[in-house]
């Protein structure tokens, strides 16, 4: 098996994500796109809105200019975080699923 260096899978990476989103908004994009490279979309999540947000997620982080919109850009990607986070438990039979307030 080998080993992957910014982590691979679905939650795993997402894990790694949330990680970056959670520093100052300067420092949150550094190296997030890393996490992108072997993020793998389950198949049973394949069609799904799921899937539509992981799309999302991956234009935000990669396409994002360093500098510029930091803070707005970060907040938008949370917001997609806790989308997902909420959909795979919607999925998951969690109907009254929900993201909670954050500071």
């Amino acid at each position: 098996m080998e080993k992957s260096r910014f982590g691979k899978g679905f939650v795993t990476s997402l894990i790694h994500l949330s990680r970056h989103f959670a520093l100052p908004a300067e420092q949150a994009f550094i190296g997030a796109s890393d996490h992108l490279d072997e993020l793998v979309v389950p198949p049973c999540f394949q069609g799904t809105e799921i899937a539509d947000l992981v799309t999302m997620l991956r234009k935000k982080v990669l396409w994002h200019t360093p500098g510029s919109g930091d803070k707005e850009e970060q907040k938008d990607i949370i917001r997609i975080l806790n989308r997902i986070s909420v959909a795979v438990d919607v999925h998951l039979g969690i109907a009254d699923a929900s993201p909670g307030e954050y500071p």
